[in-house]
């Protein structure tokens, strides 16, 4: 598969297995589904790449807090998507990668990109269909930690070359979200036809996603692989539409594509960037010579 095909179908299992969650919703709630999701995950991811126990602490520990930071993320990002249409609850979760990719910055076009994302935001939420505020406040919070993880999963990956360092971190997310599951669900979660689902969404929105970009980055530069990424929130939008019946109002639509152009804006202008520093180092270099 083309590497664009790679990342797409990974955007594509994510926001799938999103719409596909609402039907265990009535059964296990928010947290069962993630507590089921990320158990799944683990044994799966454990079985693909056999991790140890025998890291440095350090490597332990940044595991550990790649995994609490992706058991926050999908218990605010579950609760979220329980209270929000798909498409708004994403929009509103890739703000924290866009921040991360901002962070910093004192350029103007980064600054005007931002009051793009801003101005957004703010015709998602204050326009057209009434967006509850529990779930724009799990939402945020889920884009918060996914930034966080993003910072962390960075080290995790320089520490551990391939994807033992995840199975670790996931592992470790599905055992802190197991008592938060097993209350909210109880003995539900061993139900066969409830499992059958959760497995489904586990490798649609964790297994084959990761393993997807893994692979997708090999082959990508940084900037053609973030503005495909970038497609993410009109996606999630498509996908609550026509799997979800899920409507926005054509200021809400205008809000998903502006966060979508802001993000696309942002990644251009800092390959822009990049590629013009690169040329003025080599002209010094030069001109010492």
């Amino acid at each position: 598969m083309p590497a664009p095909g790679l990342v797409l179908g990974g955007i594509l299992g994510l926001q799938g297995g999103a719409a596909l969650t609402t039907r265990l919703y009535p059964a296990v709630g928010p947290a069962g589904v993630v507590t089921l999701r990320l158990a799944i995950a683990a044994l799966a991811l454990t079985a693909l790449w056999r991790p140890g126990l025998r890291g440095d602490r350090a490597t332990l520990g940044i595991a550990a807090a790649a995994g609490t930071l992706l058991a926050v993320h999908h218990l605010a990002y579950y609760e979220a998507v329980a209270r929000l249409p798909l498409g708004a609850a994403t929009t509103l979760e890739f703000l924290g990668p866009f921040a991360i990719a901002l962070g910093g910055s004192r350029r103007a076009p980064d600054l005007l990109w931002a009051a793009l994302a801003a101005t957004g935001v703010l015709l998602l939420s204050r326009s057209g269909t009434a967006l509850d505020g529990t779930g724009i406040a799990c939402a945020t919070l889920a884009g918060c930690c996914w930034g966080g993880y993003i910072l962390i999963g960075k080290r995790l990956a320089e520490r551990v070359p391939d994807g033992r360092g995840l199975a670790l971190a996931v592992t470790w997310g599905a055992l802190l979200s197991l008592p938060y599951g097993i209350t909210q669900a109880g003995t539900r979660l061993l139900d066969p036809d409830i499992l059958a689902v959760a497995a489904a969404v586990a490798v649609l929105s964790s297994v084959l996603p990761y393993t997807f970009q893994l692979e997708a980055l090999r082959r990508l530069t940084p900037r053609v692989f973030g503005i495909l990424t970038s497609l993410e929130p009109a996606i999630g939008a498509l996908i609550g539409l026509l799997l979800l019946g899920q409507h926005l109002a054509a200021p809400q639509w205008a809000g998903v594509a502006a966060v979508a152009l802001a993000s696309v804006g942002a990644t251009r202008t800092e390959r822009r960037t990049g590629e013009a520093g690169a040329v003025h180092d080599r002209a010094e270099v030069a001109q010492e010579s």
